[in-house]
């Protein structure tokens, strides 16, 4: 995020798989994958806070590359949380939920995910208030209405043609990018709704955003849940299959890319220096995830999970461990990080008041921001790294209480 009303992640964006109880040893390796990107999505949000960048940090016209990959490293979150959202549902008709059982949870999970969206995230992470003047539908809004789709194909269709449809709208949906939706007819308005970024007013001086369309979203977890086979695999073939899977993805990405054929609206463009121009060359379309973003971030990431998969355990120990509990520390995560940077400001400044809004909407806010407001990156490292490691016990106390606890309420945290 930064001081403009441009969309950032927030997220870049968090929820827990829909697997029922699980093989540990078999999906040891998923959980070290969600744990390392919960940890780097800290980073996005703490950056948020906290930079003093009063622009977007993928702005090439003002950007460093120091800042440019403190965001950019982060892209890699949300594609990772729903693609193993997606797995997760798989997992769970594996160990014993019929696919009635499935759709039931996912529809409720669903449900329960864009509730604290929006009346848990918005007030106690990104606001710290309860006026609902400026609602973020991001992470948890995507996941949670991607479960709901999915509850409602995976009764009637077969796995593959469900993974088969993702991998359908993850390869196709640039086709209709901007004017072409036009092609849809009397359909382009609710393409356009699913696709692109929206602002929906609800009420006078009340506003949704919705920063992670569905359409592309939806398609990352059915291709998960079309994915979901490959994690049962016996773990040489399955390390096997990742790296070459992960390796082909970077291929397609390369083979679009460099001669800007297709996947993605924002072409590279040379800049005046290499790394500048590199760096124009990595910066993919996250709202709406292009083609060329997934492929950017996806592959990356199955070739760490081939890699993490035979990793001990005593050095993947603590990544496995928050990765069982991401709802939780997501809750807790941005919290912590706004609650820090009101106390910083109060110590600076004596006041605090433009941090009791959504940064993303200063334009509207009592307060606007300070000028030279905020840190320089060492800062915003600093406090990432503290955030983190104050949130490791609890969420080591909270994964132990699911463990010995297989309520199923539990489930839904």
């Amino acid at each position: 995020m930064s001081r403009q009303a441009s969309p950032t992640s927030e997220a870049d964006a968090v929820a827990e798989t829909a697997a029922a109880p699980r093989a540990p040893a078999r999906l040891q390796s998923i959980d070290m994958l969600r744990g390392l990107v919960m940890v780097i999505m800290a980073l996005d949000h703490t950056r948020d806070f906290l930079s003093n960048a009063p622009f977007d940090p993928t702005d090439l016209a003002h950007t460093s590359p120091a800042l440019f990959l403190t965001r950019w490293i982060t892209h890699f979150c949300a594609p990772v949380f729903v693609l193993l959202a997606g797995t997760g549902a798989y997992l769970s008709t594996a160990s014993g939920r019929s696919a009635g059982q499935l759709a039931g949870f996912l529809a409720s999970r669903g449900v329960w995910l864009v509730f604290l969206e929006v009346f848990v995230i918005t007030p106690l992470g990104w606001s710290f208030n309860w006026n609902f003047g400026f609602v973020r539908m991001q992470v948890f809004w995507a996941i949670g209405a991607s479960m709901v789709v999915l509850a409602g194909l995976v009764p009637v269709l077969p796995r593959r043609v469900i993974g088969g449809l993702g991998l359908l709208i993850v390869l196709g949906h640039n086709l209709l990018d901007g004017p072409q939706a036009a092609l849809l007819g009397p359909l382009a308005p609710t393409w356009q709704f699913l696709h692109t970024i929206t602002a929906l007013p609800v009420a006078p001086h009340r506003m949704l955003i919705f920063l992670y369309p569905l359409a592309p979203w939806f398609g990352v977890m059915a291709l998960g849940y079309g994915f979901g086979d490959l994690v049962r695999l016996e773990a040489a073939r399955r390390r096997t299959v990742l790296l070459l899977l992960g390796a082909a993805m970077i291929a397609l990405f390369l083979a679009l890319r460099i001669p800007n054929l297709y996947g993605d609206p924002r072409p590279w463009v040379a800049q005046p220096t290499l790394a500048m121009t590199a760096l124009s060359w990595i910066n993919g379309t996250k709202y709406p995830p292009s083609l060329l973003y997934l492929l950017m971030t996806l592959g990356p990431a199955l070739m760490v999970l081939a890699v993490i998969d035979r990793a001990p355990a005593a050095i993947t120990g603590p990544l496995a461990t928050l990765g069982r509990v991401p709802l939780i520390y997501y809750l807790l995560h941005l919290p912590l990080i706004h609650g820090i940077a009101v106390c910083l400001s109060q110590l600076r400044y004596g006041q605090s008041g433009w941090l009791m809004h959504d940064m993303m909407a200063q334009k509207g806010a009592a307060l606007p921001l300070p000028h030279g407001y905020g840190y320089d990156l060492w800062v915003v490292y600093a406090v990432w790294i503290a955030v983190v490691v104050a949130l490791y016990p609890a969420c080591r106390w909270f994964a132990g209480v699911k463990q010995a606890n297989r309520h199923p309420l539990l489930s839904y945290l």
